[in-house]
């Protein structure tokens, strides 16, 4: 089935020009107008329910949809997008996949039925079949945070890399050498991103990092819970764990809480640090490091990538660079 990308490829168009026409827009020239119908001829394509309800309908509302809004990191997300539309006289819907595509998929089709002018979505770890077909009928769509397999949409996403480097240097130049990760879901892009980063740090300085020190979780609390206890009973324990997100930090803190007198001391013999900060993080004991999202620069972004979507615009992807930020989680074992 022809889609809306295969007849501006075919008329030698944007997207956008095709989607203007195929909607009567009175901007395009006769020439324009003269192309995209003929390829959309040739190619018999028919818009689509995904595609009539994405195009622009003057509704002043968008669709946000997030993964987990329990995670504190999406619900600064929202309020953040909430904000920047309200300033530019928009409404927004929420809805909540809590990691479930099929959820995901459920708040897509009611926003769309909805007519919103257009989505900002947060993809849960497995794309959705539906998330996939509205971004092929049209370009209305923004995605934020992680990367989405087969979804052709711009996104704005955070860019840990260089302080995940400058945390490895950190924990190295504060003597420690058996590092270990607990990773988020290895479907999820910013995972994988999150991972591939530490590991590149991690060999840059000359270490090793065996798989025995890799435990993956799904960015919820839970998981962080049972994946530092995995680690911390499999072999040769390690003397400093990086969480890849909040949630799961905060699970790797109720394993510590819970093992009391046999867990390790942190910082003294295991140095803690986190992906993702949390207002609270500086008001435990030890204090934990954390490397820092511009999130409220990552809502604003997003919604002023998809207004500019909405005017038909080609919208580039942005990267946000990350912070970290040192606290007692990871001080030298002298210091304390």
């Amino acid at each position: 089935m022809a889609t809306i990308k295969d007849v501006a490829q075919r008329a030698r168009v944007s997207t956008a020009s095709v989607s203007r026409v195929l909607s009567g827009d009175a901007r395009t020239s006769p020439q324009m107008r003269e192309r995209v119908l003929t390829a959309a001829r040739e190619l018999r394509f028919r818009p689509n329910a995904v595609a009539r309800s994405l195009r622009s309908t003057g509704t002043r509302t968008i669709g946000l949809v997030v993964s987990d809004l329990l995670n504190p990191f999406f619900t600064e997300l929202t309020r953040a997008v909430e904000d920047a539309a309200r300033a530019a006289g928009y409404a927004v819907i929420v809805g909540n996949a809590d990691e479930s595509p099929e959820q995901q998929d459920h708040y897509v089709r009611i926003l769309l039925g909805r007519q919103v002018d257009g989505l900002i979505v947060v993809p849960t770890v497995e794309t959705s079949p539906l998330l996939h077909e509205a971004a092929a009928s049209d370009h209305n769509i923004v995605l934020v945070d992680r990367p989405a397999d087969r979804v052709d949409a711009p996104i704005a996403l955070a860019d840990g890399g260089a302080a995940i480097d400058q945390l490895v240097d950190h924990l190295v130049t504060t003597g420690r050498r058996r590092l270990a990760i607990l990773a988020g879901p290895d479907l999820a892009g910013s995972s994988r991103e999150r991972l591939a980063a530490f590991r590149a740090a991690v060999a840059r300085r000359g270490l090793e990092l065996p798989q025995s020190r890799v435990i993956h979780g799904d960015f919820r609390a839970g998981s962080g819970h049972d994946a530092l206890a995995a680690l911390l009973t499999g072999g040769e324990a390690p003397d400093a764990v990086f969480v890849a997100n909040g949630p799961m930090a905060l699970g790797a803190l109720q394993h510590l809480a819970e093992a009391g007198g046999r867990a390790p001391r942190v910082p003294e013999d295991l140095a803690l640090a986190v992906f993702d900060d949390m207002p609270w993080f500086s008001l435990l004991r030890p204090t934990l490091t954390a490397i820092q999202q511009p999130t409220a620069a990552l809502g604003e972004r997003a919604l002023a990538m998809l207004l500019a979507r909405i005017r038909g615009e080609d919208v580039p992807d942005e990267r946000l660079a990350c912070r970290l930020v040192l606290r007692e989680s990871t001080e030298p074992r002298s210091a304390r």
